[in-house]
């Protein structure tokens, strides 16, 4: 018989549906939902009241630039994410994590029968549409389009950076836009955590 999972953690991009998929699985499962999302400041989403440094950020870099920041931005972060999983797991807590800083190459390594991880990902398609959405992109002037089009650029430069380091290191990969394949993870997942 299958050892139980005690932990699952999901990596992806921005509005790829991590948050999503997480807040349902801690709900249905009845552990704790964690996130990576506070534990650094990087320049984030630039559409709700964007500082003058952000914007700057956006406005004066390369796309290259920004994103090679954010990786640099997650190999810091990553300082303080394994010691937290090392934490919940040494506590003998069962969690489900959710953060862009999950880097596969940084949590596939960890992975055991009992912590399992995966990629949602999606077309750049799917990723601009949900973006654009969320920013109330229609709205807004031009110069504030083109620091959203600059976010989201990085975002989708990190999607493909993120599929390419999980094959590389065969980490699962579901297609965050196909409904029915998410359902499907988590009602996998929720068996499994049950054994």
């Amino acid at each position: 018989m299958p050892t139980p999972i005690q932990a699952i953690l999901i990596a992806g991009t921005s509005h790829v549906g991590k948050s999503t998929l997480a807040e349902k699985l801690a709900e249905r499962l009845g552990w704790n939902g964690l996130s990576t999302d506070k534990l650094g400041r990087h320049p984030g989403r630039p559409w709700l009241g964007v500082p003058a440094p952000v914007t700057e950020f956006y406005e004066r870099l390369t796309p290259e630039t920004i994103h090679w920041f954010l990786k640099v931005h997650h190999e810091n972060m990553w300082r303080q994410v394994r010691p937290m999983i090392e934490a919940e797991r040494a506590a003998g807590r069962r969690f489900v994590l959710e953060g862009a800083a999950l880097r596969p190459e940084y949590i596939a390594p960890l992975l055991t029968d009992e912590m399992v991880g995966v990629l949602l990902h999606a077309d750049d398609g799917f990723l601009l549409a949900r973006m654009r959405a969320a920013a109330s992109y229609e709205g807004r002037d031009a110069g504030e389009r083109r620091i959203i089009d600059a976010f989201i650029d990085r975002s989708i430069r990190e999607n493909a950076a993120l599929m390419a380091a999980s094959q590389e290191v065969g980490l699962r990969m579901v297609d965050a836009a196909d409904a029915h394949a998410v359902a499907a993870l988590a009602d996998e997942l929720v068996e499994r955590a049950a054994g």
